[in-house]
């Protein structure tokens, strides 16, 4: 295949992945990545279009090529700027219209407009910047779990700025030309080449990114509570589970800490449940600040919490839980002009050697809790501290909320 053939083919599929950004956006996504990359596709079209110009045998001065190579870098930027507004981050356009507005005026320069081996050796170190950018930006922000969605546009990523790289080497390495056995065409071919199969496997790259992060999105909505952000009763059962079983195979100690609001349906009754739902995410917030940043926090009813806690003893769990309790009693909600205090009962409990299931240890923490109620509120009770065993498998109801 020719080297128009091939950059009539890249003007395609260039278009082909614009339109296809374009229309993940617009059909549901929204994800504003996606408006970047259609921009790279766009900018890579334009740039695929006037190289076919140009190798069709049309007198091009070297301001034209250089538009198409500013065009060129214009598309590796959009790739950047997309995967970095994936990330959260600031596209960084200004960065690329400086770039390109250098790029552009250096064509003017007699060393550029004198052959187009100069101006690969132009182009070489500023293309293989962004894409070394591009991909280290995307593993370093990745998540484990959506890595290996992000892995095919990483690697494309390197590889197109190795082989761009390696067509520079070969040039310098033979003062200007192509190696003998490369053939004349050595230039023109390998970069259409490159660049058909940047763009058919970069749409998919983008497309595979935008779907995985649509589908984590849905998994945390279903383990995770929509007032507080903290785990639900699903994700409770998931992770208990595993974390008991690591725990027994690694003799890790492991405690539960359950608390709840106290007199919770009073202030839902004197200022409504409006002012209720800020009093549980008021709570919420004061807990996190407290507790571990790797602990597991778990919403398990209306006001009702619990947190998994390993690594620590009970009496290093009892005193973060004693933390939590004067955290939350020293900082009422501001609500309707007035300030609404608030105290919170806590129960703790840890693994012991007779557990069969994690289950077992909730259960002890929820009678903690209970007697805490039971005495007075605003305190923790610590199982086995303050509470004495109770029969196995008696589970007892929270009662005066």
């Amino acid at each position: 295949m020719d080297a128009f053939t091939l950059v009539v083919a890249a003007a395609l599929a260039s278009s082909i992945m614009a339109g296809s950004m374009g229309l993940l956006y617009l059909a549901s996504s929204r994800q504003r990545s996606l408006v970047h990359w259609a921009l790279a596709g766009i900018f890579f079209a334009l740039n695929n279009s006037i190289a076919a110009y140009i190798i069709h045998g049309h007198d091009a001065g070297p301001m034209f090529a250089g538009l198409g190579n500013a065009l060129h870098v214009a598309g590796q930027f959009g790739m950047l700027a997309g995967a970095r507004r994936h990330l959260n981050l600031r596209p960084g356009w200004g960065w690329f219209a400086a770039v390109s507005t250098l790029v552009l005026a250096a064509h003017g320069l007699p060393y550029l407009s004198a052959s187009p081996v100069h101006r690969l050796y132009l182009m070489t170190p500023v293309v293989v910047t962004i894409n070394l950018a591009t991909a280290w930006l995307l593993w370093r922000g990745s998540e484990r779990e959506a890595r290996p969605a992000y892995l095919p546009l990483i690697v494309l990523e390197l590889l197109s700025g190795l082989q761009m790289a390696m067509r520079c080497a070969a040039m310098a390495a033979n003062d200007g030309h192509a190696p003998a056995f490369l053939g004349g065409q050595f230039l023109l071919t390998t970069g259409a080449l490159s660049m058909l199969v940047f763009l058919s496997v970069g749409t998919m790259g983008c497309a595979l990114i935008v779907t995985q992060q649509q589908t984590l999105a849905l998994r945390r909505a279903s383990l995770t509570d929509v007032l507080t952000g903290w785990l639900n009763r699903r994700a409770l059962h998931d992770i208990a589970t595993r974390e008991f079983r690591r725990c027994r195979r690694t003799d890790t100690p492991a405690c539960f800490l359950t608390f709840d609001i106290d007199h919770f349906k009073s202030i839902n009754d004197r200022y409504g449940h409006g002012v209720g739902d800020a009093a549980i995410r008021h709570v919420t917030t004061l807990s996190a600040r407290v507790l571990r940043g790797y602990d597991a926090l778990f919403r398990t009813g209306g006001e009702e919490f619990a947190v998994l806690l390993t690594g620590g003893t009970v009496d290093d769990v009892g005193h973060i839980a004693e933390r939590l309790r004067e955290a939350i009693s020293q900082s009422p909600l501001h609500a309707q002009g007035q300030a609404v205090a608030m105290t919170v009962s806590v129960g703790v409990a840890a693994l012991e050697a007779g557990d069969h299931k994690w289950e077992d240890i909730l259960r002890r923490a929820d009678e903690a809790l209970y007697h805490a109620k039971q005495h007075g509120r605003n305190r923790v009770s610590v199982y086995g501290r303050d509470v004495v065993a109770r029969a196995a498998g008696q589970r007892l109801q929270l009662v005066g909320k």
